[in-house]
């Protein structure tokens, strides 16, 4: 393993996923890891995060796997950038609102370096890709000192910027089931322009069967410290007959999910107007996607 002494911190490059657990634990909190560094280089140059020391995933092997399984489905590494995905047959197939989440952004230097895992691990709500892997109920695969574990997406988000990360672990990789055959989803975001961070981000996932919705799961982003699921409207969905006013009602209660804030990009008041009508937009796309993955 080498590191060289730059101006300020230490930069490390381990060679194994143990060598990294180990440095992540005996350096503990000084320590940042850097995948793509689209988020952590500007943090560190602006002084919002402070580290004495750095560990680069980029000379691990083990993390720059891809592989999916017609029955089980995806799983990634967490070197995996960003554009490498957006080119996936796979992604554009199996797990479309993922790649639209990914195929939408705009920066070319962000998806040639940056990386899926190293977006979901800076733990911003804003994240379009979050709430749509969360719609696909992604797990993350965590590797640490007692060895490895899987996390829901979901839980890994305790609060703003925060993980459930403990002391030595890192995520090496994510893993994506395969839908069930009937399922449709759709993934919409709320921008001034292609290239801002989105006011409200969402994936919508629905299974149809015999025209009746079997399951339903909406995750949405930039509203709230974490991702939210609208879960009384999935409530509503789930084992009812499609039609446009139940996929209204459906809507409408995505508003007792919700807690929005008011922020830079937007007001709590627009936020909670807005929500519904993205959401039914969301819920009809995924629908028809569902009605025709179904035939």
């Amino acid at each position: 393993m080498s590191s060289i002494h730059l101006n300020g911190f230490v930069y490390y490059e381990p060679k194994t996923v143990d060598e990294a657990v180990g440095l992540i634990s005996e350096l503990g909190p000084e320590a940042q890891i850097i995948a793509g560094g689209i988020d952590l280089i500007p943090r560190m140059r602006d002084g919002s995060i402070k580290a004495g020391h750095v560990i680069s995933m980029s000379s691990i092997p083990e993390l720059s796997y891809y592989k999916y399984d017609e029955n089980a489905g995806l799983e990634f590494g967490a070197m995996a950038t960003l554009q490498f995905l957006d080119e996936s047959p796979e992604l554009k197939a199996v797990y479309p609102a993922i790649r639209d989440a990914i195929h939408q952004i705009t920066s070319v230097q962000t998806k040639f370096m940056g990386t899926v895992v190293g977006n979901l691990c800076v733990a911003t709500p804003g994240s379009d890709v979050a709430p749509a892997l969360i719609a696909y109920d992604a797990e993350l695969i965590i590797h640490g000192p007692d060895g490895v574990r899987r996390e829901g997406l979901q839980e890994f988000y305790p609060d703003y910027y925060r993980t459930s990360l403990k002391l030595g672990e890192f995520v090496s990789g994510i893993f994506v089931p395969k839908p069930a055959k009937g399922t449709g989803a759709a993934f919409m975001n709320m921008v001034r322009t292609h290239a801002d961070i989105a006011k409200l981000t969402l994936t919508a996932l629905v299974n149809v069967d015999a025209d009746v919705y079997k399951d339903a799961r909406i995750a949405l982003g930039a509203l709230a410290p974490t991702v939210i699921r609208a879960e009384k409207s999935e409530v509503i969905l789930k084992g009812q007959k499609v039609s446009e006013q139940l996929i209204r009602d459906a809507a409408e209660a995505a508003t007792e999910s919700i807690n929005p804030s008011t922020g830079l990009r937007s007001t709590k008041e627009y936020r909670t107007e807005v929500t519904p009508v993205i959401v039914r937009r969301a819920l009809e796309r995924a629908t028809e996607n569902a009605r025709r993955a179904a035939r």
